[in-house]
């Protein structure tokens, strides 16, 4: 028997040759996708514009399929994690962030990560394999769900933004990550802004200019370190692509103005990387690139070689690099309680006992 595809996740222009290939109007399409994903449905019955011999030939071929939650969890502070299982049972974690203005969904592009950044609690886990278009996607779906946030919403969405931030490096897996976001971005389906959209890479530099022609979201960099010999032990990937490469390949990342920065995202660790001098010359090599700062006090896991620094080395940090005209904002930690931060997602997580988790928050 021929395992049904999921409709989910194929392109818009691959699924209207599908569909034409087997003799489906193209018109056809256009009213599917926007069951798909501007109404949210889960079932082909669902369409009622859509004739009933057609859905039932759709439901032969196709299915609408979700990533299922295996567990959810919620923060003190309103942070949600799901921790999502796909159809080979494998699993991945995905992060909702509420804030004032907006709600940010983390989304991972990857099962495991390809790197191993020491700070990092992904970075222990193995890549396991590249997650499909259909399975990104689907984590920006579950999160729709969760706040039953369908039909689309013009206005005050509960998920109005996304950052490619969670497990994964979304640079090692472009081509489902790009097929993904042009899916999420269509204006007749999710109808996600670009300009609400952020994809965070170690530097993978040889893919950074497509991801700005091919995509043009905006660019997070995760620097980290200022001098290659700290950058090689604390990103790895540092060693292939060193910061000379990296800070080229954003300076003439595509779109990069200052309406649109790009955001450098630097871990504080103490007595590692914070020092006045790293803050000095952090300055110096990003002089001239539209950006920003996101200085991240280090969220703690276990086992972590790293601690924090103290709040008021990551004030002084801040200062030197906000003098010299940058914004730097430190990221206030979110989701801690529930291993949910920047940093801290791995799939096993879920499994972390009460009074380990107990154990560091009473550490924050």
């Amino acid at each position: 028997m021929t395992q049904k595809q999921n409709i989910i996740g194929i392109a818009r222009e691959d699924l209207e040759k599908e569909f034409i290939d087997a003799g489906i109007p193209k018109f056809r399409t256009k009213q599917i996708w926007h069951w798909l994903y501007f109404q949210g449905v889960r079932s082909f019955e669902d369409m009622p514009n859509i004739p009933k011999d057609l859905r039932q030939k759709l439901g032969d071929s196709y299915t609408i399929h979700r990533p299922e939650v295996s567990k959810a969890l919620i923060s003190v502070d309103g942070t949600q994690k799901w921790l999502l299982k796909f159809v080979d049972g494998e699993e991945a974690e995905c992060v909702h962030i509420p804030e004032v203005d907006r709600g940010t969904i983390c989304l991972s592009s990857q099962v495991g990560c390809t790197l191993t950044c020491k700070f990092c609690h992904t970075g222990t886990q193995k890549l396991v394999r590249n997650l499909t278009a259909a399975e990104i996607v689907g984590q920006m779906m579950v999160a729709r769900d969760a706040f039953n946030e369908w039909p689309t919403p013009s206005s005050n969405r509960h998920v109005s933004n996304i950052v490619m931030m969670g497990m994964g490096e979304p640079l090692y897996n472009f081509d489902n990550v790009a097929k993904a976001l042009k899916i999420i971005m269509d204006p007749e389906g999710i109808s996600l802004s670009k300009r609400k959209i952020t994809l965070s890479t170690s530097g993978v530099v040889p893919m950074m200019d497509r991801c700005g022609e091919e995509i043009g979201v905006n660019l997070a960099v995760s620097l980290h370190a200022v001098r290659d010999d700290l950058r090689n032990t604390l990103v790895p990937l540092n060693k292939k692509y060193p910061l000379k490469d990296l800070i080229d390949a954003c300076r003439r990342y595509p779109g990069v103005n200052n309406a649109n920065r790009i955001t450098f995202e630097y871990v504080m660790l103490k007595g590692i990387n914070d020092t006045n001098v790293d803050a000095k010359e952090l300055v110096r090599l990003i002089r001239g690139i539209p950006a920003k700062i996101n200085l991240i006090p280090f969220n703690p896991w276990p086992s972590s070689d790293y601690e924090c620094s103290t709040p008021e080395r990551i004030a002084a940090f801040s200062d030197i690099v906000f003098k010299a005209g940058y914004s730097s904002p430190v990221r206030t930690p979110r989701g801690r309680d529930i291993l949910a931060a920047c940093g801290q997602l791995k799939s096993e997580s879920v499994r972390q006992s009460k009074s380990l988790l107990s154990s560091l928050n009473a550490g924050i």
